[in-house]
């Protein structure tokens, strides 16, 4: 296949979609028919099913592609889109199960998982809310189990599967911990930069961008020296992909996001832009903070005091620690050992995520 080729095919992240976007379909139908065979709940599989389909960037698999080429891959074979499609089902279920924890009730502009449920289940069950949250929580389990066996079903050799299966340890593994550390410093906000900068690795960093691209290069037979250079472009774009959302957790328009920019206030969760924030604070403007951040009755007055704080503490350098991670994934790319297609197609997408508004 010759470079033009490889290289367009590269930057149509629309192709790309619906490639992975068919093979999910294809795979949950196939559980939908499954179930009905065995006269079990259909609602299960309906619900990851518009869960997936209804929206969402398929980030992770598309950084699993690039990861494919910068690693020396050809023509995208249906087996690695296979793989793709089940990263973006655990990330389903990741999102799921973060819903449930963070009290989340929207997502994607739509009521998260737990929410619908419980919505379809008033007046059947006496506690709605606590059979949604219930439900959701084993409906996330399904996409975790769905997703080891649609990577298992991807048509895979036994070398590609021996290369993929420590990767895909280690990503499910770190999310977890990063999730773990986000629960743990939920509520108690300080001004420990390094431990909001940790949980932006964990639970961001490698599972968003660095695993997913090192998934791809080890499926085309990479060696080290790849696997390295994709850590150095994956670990500041992924940390800058969270900066991003921090921001939009707080300054985002709902509309555009899909989220509210209120409940990671209310919740107080412990990002870089409050560390900083509480680090730079006048005593005065901390003690605005302290009584405002975490607190579940927040309304839009009071998180409008938050975001001025904010802004004249924190915001700022957050911004510059974007650019700087954008900086350092261009110096990445200048000397990184990876097809000029592959270059070019990463050098697009990290300049995509730097600008995105949502």
């Amino acid at each position: 296949m010759s470079t033009p080729t490889i290289a367009a095919s590269m930057l149509d992240r629309t192709a790309m979609r619906v490639r992975v976007e068919a093979a999910l379909y294809e795979f949950l139908g196939d559980k939908a028919e499954s179930a009905a065979t065995a006269g079990l709940p259909a609602e299960v599989v309906d619900t990851v099913r518009s869960f997936l389909l209804a929206g969402g960037k398929r980030i992770r698999p598309l950084f699993c592609v690039l990861g494919w080429y910068a690693g020396g891959g050809g023509e995208l074979p249906d087996s690695v889109v296979g793989v793709a499609a089940a990263v973006e089902l655990l990330h389903a279920a990741v999102l799921i199960h973060d819903d449930i924890i963070d009290d989340s009730t929207t997502r994607r502009d739509r009521p998260t998982v737990h929410c619908a449920v419980a919505e379809s289940a008033r007046g059947e069950h006496p506690d709605a809310a606590r059979f949604g949250a219930h439900a959701a929580l084993l409906i996330g389990d399904f996409g975790l189990v769905w997703s080891q066996e649609l990577l298992h079903t991807a048509g895979l050799s036994a070398a590609e599967t021996s290369a993929a299966a420590p990767i895909l340890d280690a990503m499910r593994t770190e999310v977890n911990y990063g999730q773990y550390l986000d629960l743990l410093t939920t509520g108690r906000p300080t001004r420990e930069l390094e431990r909001a900068l940790e949980i932006i690795r964990y639970k961001t960093a490698a599972y968003t961008v660095e695993r997913p691209l090192q998934l791809g290069a080890a499926l085309a037979g990479a060696g080290p020296e790849v696997a390295r250079a994709l850590s150095s472009y994956g670990r500041p774009l992924g940390e800058a992909f969270q900066l991003q959302d921090d921001l939009f957790g707080v300054y985002g328009d709902p509309a555009h996001t899909g989220k509210s920019n209120i409940e990671d206030l209310r919740e107080g969760k412990h990002t870089v832009l409050l560390a900083l924030a509480l680090r730079e604070a006048t005593p005065e403007q901390r003690a605005r903070l302290d009584a405002l951040i975490g607190d579940p009755g927040l309304g839009a007055e009071g998180a409008e005091r938050c975001r001025q704080i904010l802004s004249a503490t924190a915001r700022p350098v957050v911004e510059r620690m974007i650019r700087d991670r954008w900086l350092l994934v261009q110096q990445t790319l200048a000397h990184a050992p990876f097809p000029p297609a592959a270059v070019s197609g990463l050098r697009s997408i990290a300049d995509a995520v730097i600008a995105r508004t949502s």
